[in-house]
């Protein structure tokens, strides 16, 4: 047997062209980048390959796009090696057949959370423990069953703590590894290398979030999900309940239902997001005592010009998951936030944090106007006065 640091190693990173239960998958963005980006990403971050030894491994040569992009080959399969009827063994094989290698290291484009350190991991794993089969599973201690049959718990007996449950190890998929020579010993006597056959196969855990595997639209919605929640710039501390934020409160997140109950008599909001618009020409437009002028509505955020007379303004409450903020316009107005009362002026910015119950009120003797800054869809949470 060579020894383990002399072998071969290549990266190989299959996709097709064609994805039938989530349509063009691994070209369809996630975070601003193709699928098939993230996972070829980590590999290179890993360090565990030289970028020559990477291939993406597809039936599409729009994919060779990709890979030079990358600075990794491209190795372009066979129309059938990319069909239906063609297995991960039929691939695989075709692909060792034509490449010079001795241990080939499978990475997924439909897990594309697997990180660079549980890459390295997976690879010391394979060649410090001289496996010929290295296959990635996701641990579950949960109760579980096969045919109407307990695995891992018995039926007459009290169920024991979840954490003191024999794991049950479900197939990731994600990572996968096979030394060529036994592979191909196992595809000639039973047409079959996938799950290690005769050979020495070894088992690697996945946790966290690179145990996502898309496989449906409901998964690619989850993926973006997480890819927004990893990347985030600003992460909130955790929040539990309070009697004086929780206990006897309703919530609204309609904006003309919200305004209409702050009494303001007139409202626009069909003349949103055009190009250039100037401030003065709205304010000269509008006759009604008290009013609203959408001038924003985005997925991103929104925004609204809001007049009202002395004595009016809105209604105590919070925000239970955004941060808010107002810019004054014209007039004078009384901010109470946190029972704090701060009086404000043209000219001034006012910040709410999330989880702070507020009140504003318009005062002096002319119409107070503010820009409020927010998004669409937020929860205004009030007293129930019911």
């Amino acid at each position: 047997m060579r020894d383990q640091l002399s072998l071969k190693k290549v990266a190989m990173i299959p996709v097709r062209s064609g994805s039938k239960r989530v349509k063009n998958k691994n070209l369809r963005l996630l975070g601003g980048r193709p699928l098939i980006f993230h996972i070829v990403n980590a590999v290179i971050q890993s360090k565990q390959f030289r970028k020559e030894d990477i291939y993406i491994n597809s039936d599409s040569k729009v994919f060779e796009t990709i890979a030079k992009d990358l600075g990794v080959n491209f190795y372009h399969r066979p129309d059938w090696y990319a069909s239906d009827e063609a297995t991960n063994d039929d691939f695989a094989l075709e692909f060792i057949s034509n490449v010079d290698l001795d241990i080939l290291f499978q990475f997924l484009s439909t897990s594309p959370f697997i990180t660079p350190d549980q890459i390295k991991a997976f690879v010391t794993k394979m060649l410090d423990q001289s496996f010929d089969t290295l296959i990635s599973v996701v641990p579950h201690k949960i109760e579980c069953t096969y045919n109407n049959a307990p695995i891992n718990f018995k039926a007459l007996e009290k169920t024991p703590p979840s954490q003191l449950l024999e794991p049950i190890c479900a197939y990731a998929c994600g990572l996968m590894a096979w030394r060529v020579d036994m592979f191909k010993k196992n595809m000639n006597r039973y047409n079959s290398a996938y799950h290690g056959g005769e050979g020495q196969t070894g088992y690697f855990t996945l946790t966290g979030f690179a145990t996502v595997d898309i496989d449906t639209e409901d998964d690619f919605n989850l993926a973006e999900a997480v890819y927004t929640s990893i990347h985030q710039p600003y992460r909130s501390s955790p929040q539990y309940y309070t009697s004086d934020l929780h206990t006897d409160i309703v919530s609204e997140a309609d904006v003309p239902s919200i305004i209409d109950g702050d009494g303001v008599s007139q409202a626009t909001y069909v003349e949103a997001n055009q190009s250039v618009r100037n401030i003065h020409d709205i304010l000269k437009s509008k006759e009604a005592p008290s009013w609203i002028h959408r001038v924003i509505d985005s997925e991103n955020n929104s925004a609204c010009l809001i007049c009202q007379q002395p004595g009016e303004g809105n209604r105590r409450h919070y925000h239970p998951s955004w941060n808010e903020w107002w810019y004054i316009v014209q007039g004078t107005w009384d901010f109470e936030i946190e029972d704090k009362i701060q009086s404000v002026k043209t000219g001034d910015f006012v910040f709410i944090p999330k989880n702070s119950w507020h009140k504003i009120t318009a005062t002096g003797d002319m119409p107070a106007i503010r820009l409020a800054v927010s998004r669409e869809g937020v929860d205004h949470v009030y007293k129930n006065e019911v």
